[in-house]
């Protein structure tokens, strides 16, 4: 079994911007990798990049949010191809945890099985919270997912998410390979039989 998640802790960088494609996350160029380490370094790579590899602007260019964990962000969130490495890109770099208005399905699947907590939001409380962040970039956020709710300081904020992702968290379940391989003792008996 994988660990719980339940409560996150963390600061957020905010790229409020809508229909973020999974080319965006990490380019595809990127995706010829034998394994996923190391796509971290690539996520948003050529928002943040120049072709000589100088850095743009860009919040995850931005030293004030150097170490968050928390990604605010738009609409459609994970559009486009059904890409595992857009989620890896955005777990390697160190986020756990996703806030946008919805995302696309299969994004938000893989990002599941990762256990990259995706949360939706209403477009006024994630600008609520792009506010609250950039007044204080070291303002914590809290997630609670038992309480389907986020707290930024003294403000509290409700999340949507499917009750089976948030059951898969809470039991710790969200891993199907830990989860087949929990049973492998059960399955060998039963073929052995």
């Amino acid at each position: 079994m994988s660990e719980v998640i339940n409560k996150l802790t963390g600061r957020a960088v905010v790229h409020l911007v809508d229909d973020i494609d999974t080319d965006r996350i990490t380019p595809a160029r990127f995706l010829k990798c034998v394994t996923f380490d190391g796509l971290g370094d690539t996520l948003f790579y050529d928002e943040r990049f120049d072709a000589d590899g100088g850095a743009k602007e860009h919040p995850l260019n931005d030293e004030r949010y150097t170490g968050a964990s928390v990604l605010v962000s738009g609409r459609n969130f994970g559009c486009g191809s059904s890409r595992e490495h857009a989620p890896q890109a955005l777990y390697r770099a160190g986020f756990r945890v996703v806030l946008a208005e919805n995302f696309a399905e299969i994004f938000f699947g893989n990002s599941v099985t990762l256990g990259l907590v995706c949360l939706r939001m209403k477009r006024q409380d994630l600008e609520s919270i792009q506010g609250l962040v950039e007044v204080s970039p070291q303002s914590e956020i809290c997630v609670n997912l038992e309480a389907r709710e986020i707290v930024v300081g003294d403000q509290r904020f409700s999340v949507e998410i499917p009750e089976v992702a948030r059951e898969a968290f809470l039991s710790g379940q969200f891993d199907p390979l830990s989860v087949l391989l929990e049973g492998a003792a059960q399955a060998r008996r039963t073929y052995e039989g």
